[in-house]
């Protein structure tokens, strides 16, 4: 009796250990990391630059504003909803703070102002779609013109390049005496802190729920709207926050500035497994594909690629990044019919 307990025991650890290898394999991180992976290794075999850590420090500074405007949409995709509209709102920071530098505004003012106008145009947004009750497509796709507009308006074909020194330093220092980016490490911090509130707090765990029903969220009490409020406000400070180290670093606002990064975060959100219909998806996951995506770029330029071939290969992994899950979903639900017979099987072996 005793032998026949442990031969269960045995089977049902390693029919255990298989599901989680199983899971492991087949999940959509584990994949984005191969493939991060597989492009360090093709690129330092066809440019011996590629692995230079200098190269691979400095090549950060390319990615690090659009990853940080990846983080915060992250949580209104998550809530089903969507902002088309964050590279316009960080123009508009950066038109702002461009202006307050022209009438002799220091660096911490400078600062102030781009996280303050981007919190504000957040704000705006969120309150359209939570208090006027129009869809955050139509909203963020009005604004997008507007906030993008005012800075063209007043700009029109000139810019604002006079900006203390000092203020050079979010986006072109260093840390300390390293080669590491003062940006790629601020996205880090952020990252940790933005996977704590989603991953650790009851907020993430609205933010799934909402998600995957707003009706029953609001059924069990789960006030929605001043979610999705948070969510958009939220959204618009970490444009200003991108606008903040995308002008330092490269000390000018230009009417152009961002154009199309609304595109490139959302590629990067679900290139990294979050669902575009909300509900599903994780912190890890967005770092590995801006990680992927930056660094593949960086490939590309090196080995004297065209922009467009870089704009095909964005689109492409959208379509990858879409299309791929469904089949893993397929694939799991098939792997979890095949566990169900399995675990029938030990229970009549068992018995």
């Amino acid at each position: 009796m005793s032998d026949n307990l442990v031969r269960q025991d045995r089977l049902i650890d390693e029919f255990s250990f298989k599901k989680r290898i199983s899971r492991l394999f087949s999940s959509w991180e584990f994949i984005l990391f191969l493939t991060l992976v597989g492009i360090f290794i093709l690129f330092s075999f066809i440019s011996p630059y590629f692995m230079d850590y200098f190269n691979l420090m400095n090549a950060s500074l390319s990615f690090a504003e659009k990853s940080i405007l990846a983080l915060s949409m992250i949580f209104v995709i998550l809530s089903g909803d969507i902002d088309i509209s964050v590279a316009s709102i960080l123009a508009l920071s950066s038109f702002a703070m461009g202006n307050a530098s022209v009438k002799g505004a220091g660096s911490g003012t400078l600062v102030i102002i781009g996280l303050a106008t981007g919190l504000a145009a957040g704000i705006v947004n969120g309150f359209l779609v939570t208090k006027i009750k129009i869809p955050s497509i139509a909203v963020t796709l009005a604004t997008l013109s507007i906030f993008r507009g005012i800075s063209q308006a007043i700009l029109r074909d000139n810019a604002y390049t006079h900006y203390p020194l000092k203020f050079a330093y979010f986006g072109q220092g260093y840390i300390g005496n390293s080669v590491i980016p003062f940006e790629f490490v601020f996205f880090l911090v952020l990252a940790v802190l933005m996977g704590f509130i989603l991953h650790k707090t009851t907020y993430g765990r609205k933010l799934y729920a909402i998600g995957n029903s707003a009706s029953a969220s609001r059924f069990s009490g789960i006030n929605v709207d001043r979610i999705r409020f948070i969510n958009f406000a939220v959204n618009g400070l970490f444009a200003g926050i991108a606008a903040v180290l995308l002008t330092s670093r490269i000390g000018s606002t230009r009417p152009n500035i961002a154009t199309g990064w609304e595109l490139e975060a959302i590629t990067l959100v679900v290139l990294g497994g979050v669902a575009i219909t909300g509900g599903k998806g994780n912190i890890f996951g967005v770092v590995i594909a801006s990680l992927l995506v930056g660094y593949l770029k960086f490939g590309m330029a090196l080995v004297n690629l065209s922009a467009k071939v870089m704009v095909i290969t964005t689109g492409a992994l959208l379509i990858t990044a879409v299309l791929v899950p469904m089949l893993l979903e397929i694939a799991k639900a098939k792997q979890k019919l095949r566990s169900q017979r399995s675990e029938l099987k030990l229970e009549r072996k068992a018995s």
